[in-house]
């Protein structure tokens, strides 16, 4: 079955969801018409459907291929990824003054989740490029501007986040790669980085690496990292790729899946020299690399709606055309139906709608408040903060329950490869651990996010909910049950409250959500003759879903949000790995 974009539904989300009608109401995006933004997500959906979805497959089974420090990717990637190129797709939200069309990030938003579900292993060579240029645009020189946000923009030169490297993992401050100062912003790089990302592949003719490293005599940690910006090959006095600058494919992983991604082990200035642009002041590199980072757990959030979304299309697909037994309640008589018709099978298919079209309005919201927080809207900024790891996190584990869902709707077949749901569920099983694993998130949002303000965020969004919610039993108390544990969090010790971080997160994401989609259902109640009566009931029963079935069950969370750290240390290190 081929991935269809859900272009109604994407469609109603920015609307309602994302707001983006009061974003065109702004100078600056006052392009971002009704009528433009309906072109875009359609044109959008054609070229996914078309160009990006029939190389899924194939890319799964052939894979990226290393050779000698090449990378040589799958037949036809090339040529779709120049036709993205070709098309603008990259340049949607980038800055009008280096090439970009000024518009929304919330549409970039919808153009990677229509990329990303049509072919998951090649889109993800967008969204780290989508952070470089905001990295390079909040924090390079005017001259980097103009030297290289236009390339970076189109597409025609993807970047990279070089972060990990082999002994250290998520420890980022234990960093061993070494930058040392040749003139000006000029330093010479040398060492080695782990899992990047499309760090080497043939669809481009040069590949913009930003990378950490330590200066001499920086402070050991996380205070002493700069960040640089070190391309495959050095510039001439054209502006044209020219000089090898040293930067070498090592290896690429063999993984469990996002076999058409590469993910490379990066050598940079082993065998000659490496040189890289000082990108902000020395010691400033962790600071750069979070603006880079955050706007990539914003799009790793959107690779977990990406598979749900086909996931569920491919199991609502096989449901009405698998027949076996006849109907329970004897409606059937002794005539066999379709899958479909059977309670568990329709219990699990609600289940998928719902909690996809919940981490989409997540997603979606949190694309809005970005917009709004880079024109300077008041609070817009501390409101992304917040739901920076709930995208993440939740969406993610959104994505891995739907594609796990996918399998078992299957059953036996589910598990061949053949069927194709497989490497759904292989795909995704990554978002959750990159751009800092989900426990990693947890513990931003109770040991920063929180903390920082005292809660003051939250508390904020919570009061915003209850102001909808009043009449909705069970958000209402998943509500309550959110602000009282924010409390308690507040009040605990680091060990407590990151043994309850995690099931903090989830009931936090999933009042957040529940509270978008009941906002969503009224909607399309208010508006449904102009919705038609089929999708606007179809909208409400997902809600419904997801605020009666769904809000219950994480709100049972809350016991173990404050059970406490004892727990978990009840047995000795040597108990435990006996």
């Amino acid at each position: 079955m081929n991935y269809r974009a859900p272009t109604f539904e994407q469609l109603f989300a920015l609307r309602h969801t994302t707001e983006i009608d009061d974003l065109a109401n702004y100078e600056r995006f006052a392009a971002a018409g009704p009528e433009l933004v309906e072109a875009i997500v359609k044109c959008a959906s054609a070229f996914a459907e078309g160009e990006y979805g029939p190389l899924s497959r194939s890319g799964d089974q052939i894979g990226a291929r290393w050779d000698d420090g090449q990378v040589i990717m799958p037949p036809g990637f090339g040529n779709a990824y120049h036709g993205s190129v070709k098309g603008g797709w990259g340049s949607i939200s980038g800055p009008v003054a280096y090439g970009g069309q000024g518009l929304p990030f919330a549409l970039t938003t919808v153009v990677l989740e229509c990329l990303g579900s049509a072919n998951f292993g090649l889109n993800l060579i967008h969204g780290l490029t989508i952070g470089a240029i905001e990295a390079i645009e909040n924090h390079g020189t005017p001259e980097q501007k103009a030297k290289w946000l236009p390339k970076l923009i189109t597409g025609e030169w993807p970047g990279t986040m070089n972060l990990t490297e082999p002994h250290a993992g998520s420890d980022v401050g234990a960093l061993r790669a070494s930058a040392e100062p040749i003139s000006g912003a000029l330093y010479r790089i040398k060492g080695t980085k782990i899992f990047i990302t499309f760090g080497e592949h043939d669809m481009a003719e040069n590949i913009v690496h930003l990378v950490l490293a330590r200066t001499p005599g920086a402070p050991q940690g996380t205070r002493g990292i700069s960040l640089f910006l070190v391309p495959k090959y050095r510039l001439d006095a054209q502006g044209q790729p020219a000089e090898f600058n040293h930067v070498r494919c090592l290896s690429i992983e063999k993984k469990l899946g996002i076999h058409a991604s590469p993910t490379c082990v990066m050598s940079f200035g082993e065998d000659g020299e490496c040189i890289g642009e000082l990108i902000g002041d020395e010691g400033s590199g962790m600071r750069a690399m979070f603006t880079m980072m955050n706007s990539a757990r914003l799009n790793v959030g959107n690779q977990g709606v990406q598979i749900a979304e086909v996931a569920t299309q491919r199991a609502l697909g096989y449901a009405s055309q698998r027949v076996q037994s006849a109907r329970s309640d004897g409606s059937s008589g002794k005539q066999p139906v379709a899958i479909i018709e059977h309670p568990d099978v329709r219990r699990m298919l609600m289940r998928m709608r719902a909690l996809t079209q919940a981490a989409r309005a997540l997603v979606y919201y949190a694309a809005g408040r970005a917009d709004r927080s880079s024109l300077g809207i008041s609070g817009a900024a501390e409101r992304l903060d917040l739901l920076t790891p709930m995208v993440k996190a939740y969406c993610t584990d959104i994505g891995c329950e739907v594609a796990s869902i996918a399998i078992q709707i299957h059953g036996g077949m589910g598990f061949i490869e053949e069927t194709g749901v497989a490497q759904l569920y292989r795909d995704v099983r990554i978002t959750p651990i990159y751009e800092g694993t989900n426990g990693i998130q947890a513990a931003d949002l109770v040991g920063r996010k929180l903390v920082s303000d005292g809660g003051a965020a939250l508390l904020e969004l919570l009061d915003e909910i209850g102001a909808d919610s009043r009449d909705e039993i069970e958000l209402e108390k998943l509500r309550t049950a959110v602000s009282e544990s924010a409390r308690w969090m507040l009040g605990a010790g680091v060990n407590d409250r990151l043994a309850g971080s995690y099931p903090f997160l989830t009931m936090t994401a999933g009042v957040v959500a529940g509270w978008l989609l009941l906002r969503q259902e009224r909607a399309a109640k208010l508006h449904s003759s102009e919705y038609g009566e089929r999708f606007s009931s179809a909208k409400c029963a997902a809600a419904r879903y997801y605020l009666t079935q769904i809000v219950p069950e994480i709100a049972g969370l809350e016991a173990q949000v404050r059970v406490g750290a004892d727990v978990l240390y009840a047995l000795s290190t040597d108990t435990l790995t006996a």
